[in-house]
């Protein structure tokens, strides 16, 4: 990536008079919305079009059919009608979504929905470079000044009133080849660390699914467990259902108690809820939850099946919606942690889960505890979830790097959108063959 100080700027500024665009080039000017684009209001009355468009992470997608039956009208007739270099913006609720891209370049004919925003680009304008722009005021939060009414819904006025730059269209061009260009080597870089990120999840889930049921001698003996989704485990190991190893708890909380609240999340495990408060609610009171003891097995009944399940490293109590697992022989906690966190064992809980479909599906007690599970000697349940702790944590470690990358990445193309579109960088024609 080209650091920003090293790229060209224009030879002269001046104050745009607009607080949240600041200097601008002295050859650049401003005018009002309506001089760049219109809106575009032709519906699809008669059935013009039938290829059904939507707006899905800044970008202007065609539905495959399979997912419009039963989520659209019974008539496309109340949508509106799309052409290539249309801008599309979901205007609504401003107050509550602050992180979607609002904003999308239509690249095909069709048709979508009539709540969003259709802006036609006037023929002056490169539409890319609008579009450039409106992208840049959406990922810097510009758009969110502009909202009225309660939920901060922004319309075609806001628009209007918009400053946009006029300058020669051959400029607009060359802006919008370059970013054209840049963005797509930025996605390229962002896929393939992605990847990276997938094929490290891929290595987790492997290392987890041997070592909870082959251990870490290659060269042990192995036997039939005599159960399917297990396959063969050492001989040494013993097979134990769920409720052999572990006995369900329901010991209420005192009223009035001050215990740290706990839940369990799909993501992470077991963590007190004040440390993550964003990701849910607040409970006003927590008399009647059941206590939890360190060492103990968390199962959200709802979510088990997609990992909402974990060993509690913390002494609380949480909602009674969930059930705790209490070991009644001696275990070696995380093991199980690791054993039914896994998507083979998820696969496992999801089999024995009760309902009339996926996100109605719960995992009670009564299916849970008849499923078979490995039981290896505790020594050895020692030793698998310390070394699988050290591989885990090097997983981690890469992760996170990876992470941080892609945010990086992400950040320059932001900042490099935002400084070519209102000129604090200045893009040459000789730029684009860089």
């Amino acid at each position: 990536m080209v650091k920003f100080a090293q790229l060209p700027k224009y030879e002269a500024y001046k104050d745009s008079g607009v607080e949240w665009l600041g200097e601008i080039p002295c050859g650049w000017s401003l005018k009002p919305g309506f001089v760049a684009f219109s809106e575009n209001k032709r519906s699809n009355k008669g059935m013009i079009e039938n290829t059904v468009l939507s707006l899905s992470y800044g970008h202007i997608v065609i539905r495959p059919e399979e997912k419009l039956t039963g989520l659209v009208p019974e008539s496309f007739e109340t949508y509106q009608l799309v052409e290539p270099g249309d801008i599309i913006v979901r205007c609504m609720d401003l107050q509550n979504d602050k992180v979607s891209l609002r904003t999308g370049l239509s690249k095909s004919k069709g048709i979508i929905t009539s709540a969003y925003l259709n802006l036609k680009v006037n023929n002056d304008f490169e539409s890319r470079f609008i579009h450039y722009y409106l992208h840049s005021l959406d990922t810097t939060k510009v758009l969110y000044r502009f909202g009225s009414g309660l939920r901060q819904n922004l319309s075609f006025l806001d628009f209007k009133r918009l400053p946009v730059f006029s300058i020669p269209k051959n400029i607009q061009t060359i802006i919008a080849d370059y970013l054209d260009q840049k963005t797509t080597q930025i996605d390229a870089a962002i896929a393939i660390k992605e990847q990276q990120i997938e094929l490290l999840k891929e290595r987790k889930q492997i290392i987890i699914q041997q070592a909870v049921t082959q251990g870490l001698d290659p060269n042990v003996p192995m036997k039939d467990s005599g159960a399917e989704w297990i396959g063969q485990i050492p001989e040494h190991w013993e097979v134990k259902r769920v409720k052999n190893i572990f006995r369900l708890v329901m010991d209420a909380s005192e009223k009035n108690n001050s215990h740290e609240l706990l839940s369990v999340y799909t993501d992470i495990g077991v963590k007190p809820r004040r440390e993550l408060e964003e990701r849910g609610n607040k409970a006003s009171t927590t008399d009647g939850y059941w206590f939890v003891k360190k060492g103990d097995i968390v199962v959200n009944k709802l979510l088990a099946w997609m990992g909402a399940i974990g060993l509690s490293e913390y002494d609380g109590v949480t909602s009674p919606a969930y059930d705790i697992l209490r070991p009644k022989v001696p275990v070696n906690g995380l093991f199980y942690h690791y054993l039914f966190r896994s998507d083979f064992c998820s696969a496992e809980l999801k089999r024995h889960s009760r309902g009339i479909m996926d996100m109605r599906l719960r995992l009670y007690f009564d299916k849970f505890g008849v499923i078979e599970v490995p039981y290896p000697p505790i020594e050895e349940q020692h030793a698998i979830t310390d070394k699988v702790k050290i591989i885990m944590s090097d997983i981690e470690i890469g992760t996170t790097h990876l992470k941080d990358q892609i945010q990086k990445l992400k950040e320059y193309k932001t900042t490099l959108i935002n400084s070519a579109v209102t000129g604090k960088i200045k893009i040459t024609p000789e730029m684009l063959q860089a």
